[in-house]
């Protein structure tokens, strides 16, 4: 009984019927859903919240979230979007491939599609410093026309450095879902956990509580997938281990990406 009730309080805080208000114009709250999408409700029901891992206080996002300025975002990721419509203008992928989604740790990813090669398709669509409030955003131009059969997805890092809350992460990546699911029921989707990056040391603790929330939300869906990274990213001390990133220390050296390329080719299924 008392583990049903703390279900049903964290389902209340973290519910996308909250008492959000939308912004005017070109903004809107990213605690609410964009534009056109799914709610839970609505949702398919592989689609649902997470089952209480902290407490209610703790996991309630907070009651004013930065709103999404989407003229600004367009702007800002104007250059990344035309190049990546040139490049299907060249040559579109095949539908029922693999899609790699995010910020800079997919977009500096060199010869990614090499690393994944046993894979029939694989596509790059990563735009540095993005964030998951980025993906979802821009999901109808970044993720939906490439009919993917699996999409990995890394981003959320971005969020919390720029302030956003374990909860809120894990909101926008319920949105993300949503999106997904709804244009694509069959569609598998993975979430590469955010890395431990020594330059970000500091937001250890909401990066864990971040994978944490997103395991969760993500396990007994038959559609999802997490995949742990950043444990094998950490020394015997719990710490992030250096010689797995360049020279500012958040971005992922060639060592850095053998690690992550050995922990999600094991789950990636052909």
């Amino acid at each position: 009984m008392v583990r049903w009730m703390a279900v049903c309080a964290l389902g209340v805080a973290l519910a996308p019927s909250a008492p959000v208000a939308w912004a005017q114009g070109t903004e809107f709250s990213m605690a609410a859903p964009p534009p056109g999408a799914a709610t839970s409700s609505a949702a398919s029901p592989l689609v649902r919240l997470p089952p209480a891992v902290i407490t209610p206080a703790v996991a309630r996002p907070s009651p004013n979230p930065v709103a999404y300025n989407m003229a600004a975002a367009e702007l800002r990721w104007r250059t990344s979007l035309d190049a990546f419509a040139e490049q299907d203008k060249r040559g579109r992928p095949q539908p029922g491939g693999v899609l790699f989604v995010g910020s800079s740790s997919i977009r500096l990813w060199d010869n990614l599609e090499a690393a994944f090669q046993q894979q029939p398709v694989v596509i790059k669509r990563g735009f540095g410093g993005s964030r998951l409030a980025d993906c979802v955003a821009f999901i109808d131009r970044l993720v939906l026309p490439y009919q993917a059969r699996q999409v990995v997805l890394y981003a959320g890092e971005n969020d919390l450095d720029e302030g956003a809350s374990p909860a809120e992460v894990l909101l926008r990546y319920e949105r993300f879902v949503q999106h997904v699911l709804k244009a694509s029921p069959d569609t598998r989707i993975a979430f590469v956990s955010i890395k431990p990056s020594p330059a970000r040391e500091s937001l250890l603790p909401a990066i864990q509580l971040t994978n944490r929330l997103v395991k969760s939300y993500s396990d007994g869906h038959p559609q999802l997938d997490f995949i742990d990274v950043h444990s094998a990213m950490l020394d015997d001390n719990g710490r992030p281990k250096a010689d797995l990133f360049g020279a500012d220390r958040l971005h992922l050296n060639p060592t850095g990406y053998a690690v992550w390329r050995e922990v999600i080719a094991a789950r990636l299924k052909l």
